[in-house]
């Protein structure tokens, strides 16, 4: 997520909210049940099965780089919405 988050920043998440545009969500990866993911809120969908955003990563060229380009969008139930983040030593 640079240049908004580095490597080795911390963050306070909260389970729940409604997603909005431009926020942080944190949530599972889909492609990886190991890890999580920190991506912004684009676009949100509203259903009578609940809420999906899609997540969209801040620098979308680097390399390796996973969204919902590549997994879909992201139940809204399952993530967890950026409150606080905590720069980390930098070089």
């Amino acid at each position: 997520m640079r240049p908004t988050l580095e490597p080795g920043d911390g963050l306070i998440a909260l389970r729940g909210g409604r997603p909005k545009e431009g926020q942080l969500r944190v949530f599972p990866d889909p492609t990886l049940a190991t890890r999580f993911l920190v991506k912004r809120v684009g676009r949100v969908r509203r259903s009578s099965c609940g809420a999906t955003f899609e997540a969209l990563s801040d620098n979308a060229r680097a390399p390796g780089v996973v969204d919902s380009r590549q997994f879909g969008w992201v139940p809204a139930a399952s993530s967890y919405r950026v409150i606080w983040t905590v720069p980390g030593a930098r070089k």
